[in-house]
C-alpha cells in the first residue's frame, strides 16, 4: 500500500453534501492518515436576502444525513459557524492540518471566497487541492473552435454530448478521524431562527439516491413526452439535490446515459452546465442583462401588480396556480417557471430581476446560475434567450400544458367546479354560471389584472424602444 502523503487533511464540504462520488473526500482519504470533514455555517451567506428559509431547512437536513453517512465510515461532520475563509484557515492551523480539500465553485461570491481562502492557506504552508464536480462539463472545458466560450446553446450542447468523461468514483469504505475534534452539532432550523410554512421533501443523499433510482427505472424514458404536462409527475425532481450536491451530476448523467430515451433529460443537464459557464465567463449577468442594451428597458414596475403576481392572484389561473405551488412547496414546475416569468415581464411589464429575486427567496432549488439564466431566457435579455417578441399567452399555455385543469384545480381550489372549457378563462362564465360553480369573479377569484393582448403590444413597444429589432 502506498505511503500516505499527509498526516492530517481537512475536507471542506459546501455544495457536495454526499459521501458517494465525492472527489475531495475520496482523494483526502487516499492521501491522509486522518481526515476531518468540515462544514462552515457561513454567516455571510445565511444573512443574504436571497438565502430563503426553505434552502436553509433543506441544507440542515442534508448535513444531518451527511453526518450519519460519515459516521458509518468512522468519521463525523464537524460544524463550525462564522465567516468561511476565517474558519477554514483558523481550523487548519488549530488542528495542524497539512492539506485542505474542496470542490470548485463558479459563482462570483464563491470564487472570490475560495481565492482568498486558498491564498491564506498557502501563506501558512498548507497544501490546497481543488476538485471539479459541480458541473458535468466544467465552464472552461467546452469552447468553440476559436477558443471562446459558447453563448448559443445548440452548438454547446452538441459538444457537451460528445465530450468524454470518467465514470463516477466510489465512496470511501472507511476513514480515520481523530476523536477529540471540537465542533458544533448540526443545528436545528429553530435554533437559527429560520421558519417556513413551505412543505417539501428533504432527506439528503439518501433521498437523492432513491429519487434517481425511481426516475431512471420509471420516468426518464417518458420524460420527453410528460415533462411539460403540469399535472403529471414527469420531471426528475432532482434539481434541489443537484444544487446542494446531495447527489453528483456525474452520477445522474452516468445513470441516465445508460437508459434508453434519456436524450431530452440530458439536454436539461446540459442547459444547467451552459448557464454555469455563462455565469463563470460573464459574471456581470448576476446584476444585469447579458445583452447590456436591454438594461435600458423602461419597466413599469407596479408594486401592486408585483404583489398580486407573488401571491397568485393575477386572474390568470395557470399563473396563479404556479405561484401558489411555489409559495406552498418551495418548488415550481419548469414549464410553469417559464409561464410565470413571461407573464411578469411581458404582461405586467415588471423587471425580470424582481422575479428572479423572489424565486431565489422561495425556491428550495434556488441556484444563481440556473435561476438567472432561466429568467433572462424568458425575458429575452440573456444568452441564447427566446426572442423578445415571443410572448407566452397564459390562456393558451394553460390549455396546452394543463388541458384538463387538474393543476389549476389543485392549487386554485376556488376554481375546482369550473368546467374544463373555461378553467383557464373563467371570465367567460356568465353570472349565473359563476353562481352555479360557486365562484363569483371579483369576490372568490379576481378578474384578470391586465388584458394580455393589450400588454403584449405594450411590451413589444418597450423592447423596441430599448433598441431591439424584429
Amino acid at each position: 500500500m502506498p505511503r500516505k502523503k499527509f498526516r492530517r487533511a481537512i475536507v471542506w464540504f459546501r455544495r457536495d453534501l454526499r459521501v458517494d462520488d465525492n472527489a475531495a473526500l475520496y482523494e483526502a482519504c487516499l492521501a491522509a492518515d486522518e481526515v476531518i470533514p468540515l462544514f462552515v455555517l457561513d454567516q455571510e451567506i445565511l444573512s443574504l436576502p436571497d438565502t430563503g428559509p426553505a434552502r436553509v431547512v433543506f441544507l440542515l437536513d442534508a448535513l444531518a444525513v451527511l453526518d450519519k453517512n460519515l459516521r458509518k465510515r468512522g468519521g463525523r461532520l464537524v460544524v463550525r459557524s462564522g465567516r468561511a475563509p476565517d474558519i477554514i484557515v483558523h481550523t487548519a492551523v488549530e488542528l495542524k492540518a497539512d492539506a485542505v480539500y474542496f470542490h470548485t465553485e463558479y459563482e462570483p461570491f464563491g470564487r472570490l471566497r475560495d481565492a482568498r481562502t486558498e491564498s491564506e492557506l498557502k501563506k501558512l504552508g498548507k497544501v490546497v487541492f481543488i476538485s471539479s464536480g459541480l458541473c458535468w462539463s466544467e465552464p472552461g472545458e467546452i469552447l468553440s473552435q476559436s477558443g471562446k466560450p459558447y453563448t448559443v446553446f445548440t452548438p454547446y450542447k452538441k459538444v457537451w454530448f460528445e465530450a468524454p468523461h470518467a465514470e463516477p468514483i466510489s465512496r470511501p469504505e472507511a476513514m480515520n478521524m481523530p476523536h477529540d475534534i471540537q465542533g458544533e452539532t448540526v443545528p436545528s432550523a429553530a435554533s437559527l431562527n429560520v421558519n417556513t410554512a413551505q412543505i417539501f421533501e428533504c432527506g439528503g443523499e439518501d433521498a437523492a439516491t432513491e429519487l434517481l433510482n425511481r426516475f431512471v427505472e420509471n420516468g426518464v424514458s417518458g420524460y420527453a413526452h410528460q415533462r411539460d404536462l403540469l399535472a403529471k409527475n414527469g420531471t426528475s425532481l432532482l434539481s434541489r439535490h443537484l444544487h446542494f450536491g446531495t447527489i453528483s451530476v456525474s452520477k445522474v448523467v452516468d445513470r441516465a446515459r445508460r437508459t434508453a430515451g434519456s436524450q431530452v433529460f440530458l439536454s436539461e443537464i446540459a442547459w444547467r452546465d451552459f448557464y454555469f459557464q455563462i455565469l463563470f465567463h460573464h459574471p456581470e449577468v448576476e446584476h444585469g442583462a447579458f445583452r447590456s442594451a436591454l438594461n435600458n428597458i423602461a419597466w413599469e414596475n407596479d408594486e401592486d401588480l408585483f404583489n398580486a403576481w407573488c401571491e397568485g392572484r393575477t386572474g390568470y389561473p395557470i399563473v396563479d396556480a404556479a405561484m401558489r405551488q411555489l409559495n406552498q412547496e418551495a418548488w415550481m414546475h419548469n414549464r410553469a417557471r417559464m409561464i410565470t416569468a413571461s407573464f411578469l415581464t411581458k404582461d405586467l411589464l415588471i423587471n425580470w430581476q424582481w422575479g428572479e429575486r423572489y424565486f431565489m427567496r422561495k425556491l428550495v432549488d434556488g441556484d444563481l446560475a440556473a435561476n438567472n439564466g432561466g429568467w433572462q431566457w424568458s425575458a429575452g435579455t440573456g444568452a441564447d434567450a427566446q426572442p423578445f417578441f415571443r410572448i407566452f399567452n397564459p390562456i393558451a399555455q394553460g390549455e396546452k400544458f394543463d388541458p384538463d385543469g387538474e393543476y389549476v384545480r389543485k392549487y386554485v381550489p376556488e376554481l375546482k367546479k369550473l368546467p374544463n372549457s373555461v378553467i383557464h378563462s373563467p371570465w367567460k362564465l356568465s353570472a349565473l354560471e359563476q353562481q352555479a360553480c360557486g365562484c363569483i369573479l371579483g369576490k372568490d377569484y379576481p378578474f384578470p389584472l391586465v388584458d394580455h393582448k393589450t400588454q403584449r403590444l405594450r411590451a413589444l413597444s418597450l423592447y423596441r424602444a430599448a433598441g431591439e429589432q424584429d
